[in-house]
């Protein structure tokens, strides 16, 4: 289950960002947590597995028709392609009328769901693809 970030679950959003390389260095992750909580147009979810435990963080900017996924992570156990999915499939439905993209980092983790739920990039619209 996907929950929007709330000042209560700040201890645990900065404890499963810090998972990611990026954000070891303390002022980086609290400037990060700043920015997203700072821009209407940016949104931390917090994840929660199937044992109601928060097990993953998904950070979103929106821009135009587009959700643009800018971070993910898991936890180390929970680290599953499944997983990952089931954070997307819950993005996706949560936001049914953003179309959701990648960064250069999750770019390919984009992809993969896409690939997974039959939408090749030859389906596409020419207006989402960029052409």
């Amino acid at each position: 289950m996907l929950l929007k970030y709330r000042s209560d679950y700040q201890k645990i959003a900065m404890g499963l960002l810090s998972l990611l390389p990026t954000f070891k260095d303390w002022d980086r992750l609290q400037r990060e947590l700043a920015w997203y909580q700072d821009g209407p147009d940016r949104t931390l979810y917090l994840w929660k597995d199937e044992h109601d435990d928060f097990a993953g963080v998904l950070g979103t900017e929106t821009q135009g028709d587009f959700l643009i996924v800018r971070l993910i992570t898991l936890m180390p156990d929970k680290q599953l392609t499944r997983n990952t999915w089931q954070m997307l499939d819950q993005l996706a439905t949560a936001v049914p009328t953003k179309r959701l993209m990648g960064t250069l980092t999750t770019a390919k983790i984009i992809a993969k769901w896409e690939y997974h739920h039959g939408q090749s990039h030859a389906e596409r619209a020419a207006t989402d693809s960029g052409q």
